[in-house]
């Protein structure tokens, strides 16, 4: 799979090709930013850890240049953060190389081109991505593109279910019918181990 930006990257923990990794691929989470994707699909992540009729494949769409930065972080440049972020995702697996300012444009054609690439060559059955009430421009920009991205795949292609999860506030303020309860409590040392390699968001 040849994606649109010359610094993407796709990377499969297990050395298999992307062809064959994402093929076997049951549920995706798409984020904007490297951790965001172990928040939101905390629940897909959990499903399929160590099973192997269940995979999951985490597609991160900016490269991580833009990220707040303070403590020992504080004096690195967006080349460095870029390299930060890039060796955290694949501490915890598929980094972007958009920057937000990509994402957040309307009708994006080659973000859009690269997700409906990705969500053709895995068929997961649940993205997990933003929801669209999220606080966050590159958060919405990111749950719009992949809600485009999936329109652009024939009916027999797309995702059975697509649910926007929230990542750094709440959803008490919205009517309980219109929110799905998504259990992550099973497993909370994997998913606190898996956002504890996020150093440089909890650091700086």
């Amino acid at each position: 799979m040849k994606l649109s930006r010359p610094g993407a990257e796709i990377w499969m923990p297990d050395g298999r090709a992307p062809a064959e990794a994402l093929s076997r691929t049951t549920h995706m989470g798409i984020g904007a930013h490297q951790d965001d994707v172990e928040i939101l699909a905390q629940r897909g992540i959990l499903d399929c850890f160590d099973r192997r009729d269940r995979w999951f494949t985490a597609v991160v769409v900016t490269d991580g240049a833009g990220s707040a930065r303070t403590g020992p972080y504080a004096d690195y440049t967006d080349d460095q953060m870029r390299a930060v972020r890039r060796l955290e995702q694949k501490k915890a697996g598929l980094v972007g190389d958009y920057a937000s300012a990509d994402v957040k444009t309307p009708k994006a054609p080659p973000v859009i081109a690269d997700l409906a690439a990705i969500l053709s060559a895995a068929r997961p059955e649940v993205v997990y991505t933003h929801n669209l009430a999220d606080k966050h421009d590159t958060h919405v920009g990111t749950a719009l593109r992949v809600i485009e991205a999936c329109r652009t795949l024939p009916l027999d292609q797309r995702p059975s279910r697509v649910l926007g999860g929230e990542v750094w506030r709440d959803l008490d303020w919205m009517c309980d019918p219109d929110k799905v309860a998504i259990d992550v409590q099973d497993r909370e040392s994997l998913t606190a181990a898996l956002l504890g390699v996020f150093d440089s968001q909890i650091t700086g």
